[in-house]
């Protein structure tokens, strides 16, 4: 057992390692977006989710109605998020990425992407091959915690 531990310590500080690497990149468009985490997060829950409701956004980011909106006004004036009435029920306000946000939020995506894929291009066949099979456990393994969480 304790060999499967250090094992996991020496996975996390390579992983950590490699953070850091990649946080000396300056070109990359998170570093030159001038937001805040909260507002990295709004942006990248509704890439994930499209438009949502004020309430569900808040639900996610587990914050009162209050507090987000002040947060998506100052999104809105930076013409990254637009508010638009709900087609089902007037008083619901449905909030959504405009296209500058989108183009934002996909250029930190694909930022990422391309830094790897720089790094996977430098390995041989065979190294890429245990990193691809390592990729799949892990896979495997997130989407199996999401089944049944570890308490």
């Amino acid at each position: 057992m304790a060999e499967h531990e250090q094992l996991i310590a020496d996975i996390m500080v390579a992983q950590q390692r490699l953070q850091r690497l990649f946080a000396y990149d300056r070109t990359d468009p998170l570093f030159n977006s001038h937001l805040t985490l909260t507002q990295i997060k709004i942006l990248m829950l509704l890439s994930r989710h499209g438009n949502v409701s004020g309430v569900e956004l808040a639900g996610m980011l587990g914050v009162g109605l209050a507090a987000l909106s002040g947060m998506v006004d100052r999104l809105v004036s930076q013409d990254l998020v637009a508010r638009t009435e709900d087609l089902h029920d007037r008083r619901v306000r449905r909030i959504g990425l405009t296209r500058a946000g989108s183009e934002l939020i996909g250029g930190i995506f694909d930022a990422g992407m391309e830094k790897q894929r720089k790094l996977l291009s430098r390995l041989s066949a065979e190294q890429l091959r245990l990193i691809a099979e390592a990729t799949h456990l892990l896979v495997r393994a997130a989407a199996d915690e999401l089944d049944h969480p570890t308490p």
